[in-house]
């Protein structure tokens, strides 16, 4: 004899559905502190330069909190469960760079100079262009995967950008370097840090179909795989373009971050070891190549071998010969382990690059050793926080796409502290966020729009499965 019992019903969910916190008001709490920071070194500076509080404070503080606030809206509304800590480490940074550039505008020094130019402003309109094409890439890009349909136009589009100032008439050669177009009305555009963002969705979208043939290795010297020789076309013609770019544009930075990246995205698409060791030796290769036979670069090597050299022969008035380097490391080396304080520093003696190329230097002697590694702190924050999108990712384009932004960043933050540090000749490039410039503030604020959009997508919960309703009622049958 049978009977039947019901049991009850048994709902089936994924634990992405059950945790998974939009951490939203985490992020809100650390934008409070991101635009209070700046706002309080603000006022030192103020009090530290003329004994009374800036005028500009509520202005700044009001234009910063507007600034993030929005940002902060846009995100809880169209990317609630994006990384939280991205938007204030950048706001931050971002912050803190509009604080040391209005420092160095109330310098006299500066300002009896004949090519002085309040930056200050500038710089904030710079970062609310930055934080609307920011607002408009969480916005409209509403998967990331779209982007991998444009994989050669985007190739196109970044060779396009990278050319534009060798155009006659529209390149401007400023300081040696040919990285700059001149647009009547809107000043100088460096279309090379919009072209690191969309040289990273073709080489996304290029390594995600080839990774398989370019892990295959043909034979093995010295411990390391070596890849088939067709398969070094594509390492090969990047290679070959960053050394055009280093020739012809004279322009040491881009020519690294263009290569460097790729070398890194081939390493986290094939996880193979070979790579990296190839590329290290092509580019020191085609660099000591170019430094041969070119002056810019020459000049950038010899004021990193000898500084000291460099600024001698520039004080006796020899054209070719730059101070700058020399001066940098006297401002590291007069701020300490504490720093002099805020806007009670020399970094100015540095010049016209001293908020731009130099920028570093002033953290340095006013912040000392502890605020300089602070900033590098907050820069790898913003590349670890890329990594853990890139391993958190569903799909191997986002990986490859989250990889490759975070290694660019990275690396530009390396050239450029590493430069200014005495570490690696001098680049020409601008820190992100932090130095003046606006074509790298607001291709920056567009690379953390579309690292939020991936990381929203990885940590979003996945949805829970509709109930079957033919499991709805069992039985057990009992003998």
């Amino acid at each position: 004899m049978s009977s039947t019992t019901n049991s009850p019903t048994h709902h089936t969910s994924t634990i992405g559905a059950i945790g998974a916190p939009s951490r939203r008001n985490t992020e809100l709490m650390l934008l409070v502190f991101a635009v209070a920071i700046p706002v309080f070194a603000y006022a030192n500076v103020g009090l530290a330069i003329n004994d009374e509080v800036p005028t500009g404070l509520l202005g700044y503080g009001l234009g910063l909190g507007l600034l993030a606030g929005v940002g902060h809206l846009v995100v809880r509304r169209f990317a609630p469960y994006s990384d939280p800590l991205m938007l204030p480490l950048a706001t931050l940074l971002n912050g803190l760079g509009l604080v040391v550039i209005w420092r160095l505008d109330q310098s006299e020094r500066l300002q009896l100079s004949s090519t002085y130019v309040e930056a200050s402003p500038r710089q904030l309109l710079n970062s609310a262009i930055g934080v609307a094409l920011f607002v408009v890439v969480v916005i409209f890009l509403k998967d990331h995967r779209v982007l991998q349909r444009y994989t050669y136009i985007s190739m196109v589009t970044a060779l396009v950008l990278l050319l534009l100032p060798l155009v006659p008439g529209l390149g401007a050669n400023i300081f040696g370097a040919k990285i700059w177009i001149r647009i009547p009305g809107l000043g100088t555009i460096q279309p090379g840090e919009f072209a690191k963002i969309v040289i990273v969705v073709f080489f996304a979208g290029y390594l995600m179909v080839k990774r398989d043939a370019l892990a295959l290795a043909s034979r093995r010297f010295m411990g390391l795989y070596l890849p088939r020789g067709r398969d070094l076309g594509p390492i090969l013609i990047v290679w070959a373009v960053s050394i055009l770019i280093l020739v012809f544009e004279t322009d040491l930075g881009t020519s690294l971050l263009f290569f460097g990246m790729f070398v890194i995205m081939l390493y986290v698409a094939t996880e193979r070891t070979s790579w990296i060791v190839f590329g290290l030796l092509m580019s020191a290769a085609g660099a000591v190549g170019v430094a041969s036979f070119q002056p810019h670069v020459q000049q950038r090597v010899q004021a990193w071998l000898d500084p000291m050299k460099e600024y001698q022969l520039s004080q006796q008035g020899i054209i070719g010969h730059s101070e700058q380097s020399m001066e940098a490391l006297w401002a590291f080396g007069s701020g300490g382990t504490l720093g002099t304080g805020l806007g009670q520093g020399n970094s100015d003696l540095i010049g016209f690059a001293a908020n731009s190329d130099f920028i570093l230097a002033t953290f340095g002697e006013e912040l000392g050793l502890a605020g300089v590694m602070a900033i590098l702190l907050l820069f790898g924050l913003i590349v670890e926080r890329g990594i853990r999108t890139a391993l958190a990712a569903r799909d191997p384009f986002g990986k490859l796409l989250a990889a490759g932004l975070s290694g660019a960043f990275a690396l530009q933050v390396f050239v450029v502290a590493g430069g200014v540090l005495g570490l690696i000749p001098l680049t020409g490039m601008t820190l992100p966020f932090v130095a003046y410039g606006g074509s790298s503030v607001i291709a920056n604020w567009a690379l953390i729009g579309i690292l939020l959009r991936i990381s929203d997508t990885a940590r979003r919960p996945a949805p829970t499965p509709a109930a079957n309703p033919d499991a709805e009622m069992t039985q057990v049958v009992r003998p």
